[in-house]
C-alpha cells in the first residue's frame, strides 16, 4: 500500500495544535506523522540515515504528495444522523468521515455500520445506536418518519434489560431511550434505570430524546450520559443546567427547529444551551440529518448556531471532530479552502476529504 501525504500552510491537528507548514502522512489507513514540516530536517535512508535534526522519528518518503492551498483538519464526526434518510456517499464527499446513527432497524443498520469499516466503503464509517428503546405505543413507533423496527418497544424493567442486552450483542456503540411525552407514553423510571444499568455495565453511554416538560430531568436523574438534541420543550432551571454540565453531554441538532429562520424553538434551546456551557458543560456537533432539509455533509448553519450559544472558534473545531491528526489514529482529515478559525463559514468550502487513507474528494 502506497504512503500518502499532505501539506499545507496551515492545519488544526487537535486541541492547541495549530501548526503552519503541516504535513500529515499517512499509511495503511493510519496517520504515520503530523505537524510542521519546517521542522524538518528530513535525511532519508542511503542520505545518511533517517532521523530529523530535531531527534524526532522522520516519517516515510511518500509515493505520492498533494499540496492543498488552505487548512487542514481532522475529519467531522456528525453525533446524530439517521443514514438511511439520506445518501453516505455524499454526506463523505461533505467532509463528514464518521457518523453516529442514532434510531433505524437493526436488520438494516447493524450491517450498514459493519460495511463501513471497509476503507472502500462510499460513505462515512458508522457507528450506531439500532432502534431506540422505547415502552409500549410509545415514540417513534407511531412516526412517519420511522420505519418499523426503529423503535423496540419493552413491558417492565426486565424486558428493558433484556432489550438493551441484545442490542449490545448485535453491535450497538450507544443505547438510545426514547422519551417524549409531547408523542404518547414513556419509558417508567423503573425502564429507565434498567437501560443505564445495562449500559454503564457494558461501558456503553446512554443517549436520550427528551421531549416534553420533565424529561430531561427524569434523564439526569436516571443516569443517563446524554442528551441526543439541546432541549428545546422547555426552559431548564438553571440548579438542573449545573447538575447536567457536571455529568452530561448535550449533543446540538439546533438547526432542525430553524432551518435558517428564527422560532421559538431555537431560540428556547439556544438558551438551555448557552447557560449549559457556560457551567462548562460539554457539546458535540450533531445535526439529525434525515430529519427535514439538512444538507448531508458539514453544516454551516449548526455550526454557527453552536457559535451563538457561546462555542468559541477551537471549542467549535472540537466539537466537530473525535481524534487527532497524530501518529497511529485513523488517517480522516479534511482540507478546506481558508482557515476556520478566523472564518466559520470556511467549514463550507472542503477542497478534500481522505477517509482511512483514501482520497475521495
Amino acid at each position: 500500500m502506497s504512503i500518502f501525504a499532505v501539506r499545507a500552510p496551515l492545519a488544526w491537528l487537535g486541541p492547541g495544535k495549530l501548526v503552519e507548514d503541516a504535513l500529515v502522512v499517512m499509511e495503511r489507513g493510519r496517520v504515520v506523522f503530523a505537524g510542521s514540516s519546517k521542522h524538518l530536517a528530513v535525511r532519508f535512508a542511503g542520505e545518511g540515515g533517517s532521523e530529523t535534526l530535531s531527534g524526532e522519528s522522520a516519517p516515510p518518503e511518500p509515493d505520492e504528495e498533494l499540496h492543498v492551498d488552505g487548512f487542514l483538519m481532522p475529519g467531522v464526526v456528525d453525533r446524530h444522523v439517521h443514514i438511511g434518510l439520506s445518501d453516505p456517499g455524499a454526506v463523505l464527499a461533505g467532509g463528514v468521515t464518521g457518523v453516529r446513527d442514532l434510531a433505524w432497524p437493526a436488520e438494516t443498520i447493524f450491517s450498514l455500520a459493519e460495511a463501513s469499516e471497509s476503507p472502500s466503503f462510499n460513505g462515512p464509517l458508522i457507528r450506531c445506536a439500532g432502534p431506540m428503546i422505547t415502552c409500549t405505543g410509545g415514540y417513534p413507533t407511531r412516526s412517519s418518519w420511522a420505519p418499523k423496527g426503529t423503535g423496540v418497544e419493552v413491558r417492565g424493567s426486565a424486558d428493558a434489560a433484556e432489550a438493551a442486552r441484545n442490542l449490545l450483542a448485535g453491535g450497538a456503540a450507544v443505547l438510545k431511550v426514547a422519551l417524549n411525552a409531547d408523542a404518547g407514553p414513556t419509558l417508567s423510571d423503573e425502564e429507565l434505570l434498567a437501560v443505564c444499568e445495562v449500559g454503564h455495565g457494558a461501558d456503553v453511554p446512554v443517549t436520550a430524546h427528551c421531549q416534553g416538560r420533565g424529561q430531561v430531568q427524569r434523564a439526569v436523574g436516571a443516569g443517563v450520559d446524554e442528551l441526543a438534541h439541546a432541549p428545546w420543550s422547555e426552559r431548564l432551571s438553571d440548579d438542573l443546567v449545573q447538575a447536567m454540565a457536571k455529568r452530561m453531554r448535550i449533543v446540538s441538532t439546533l438547526d432542525i427547529h430553524s432551518f435558517g429562520k428564527d422560532t421559538p424553538e431555537v431560540r428556547m434551546a439556544l438558551d438551555n444551551l448557552r447557560r449549559f456551557i457556560a457551567e462548562g458543560g460539554a457539546v458535540a456537533y450533531g445535526t439529525d440529518l434525515g430529519n427535514g432539509p439538512i444538507p448531508p455533509g458539514i453544516h454551516v448553519g449548526e455550526v454557527w448556531h453552536l457559535y451563538r450559544a457561546g462555542l468559541s472558534a477551537e471549542r467549535l473545531l472540537q466539537a466537530l471532530t473525535y481524534r487527532p491528526l497524530a501518529a497511529g489514529e485513523p488517517a480522516d482529515l479534511v482540507g478546506l479552502g481558508r482557515n476556520p478559525l478566523e472564518n466559520l463559514g470556511a467549514l463550507g468550502e472542503v477542497r478534500l476529504v481522505i477517509r482511512a487513507g483514501r482520497r475521495v474528494r
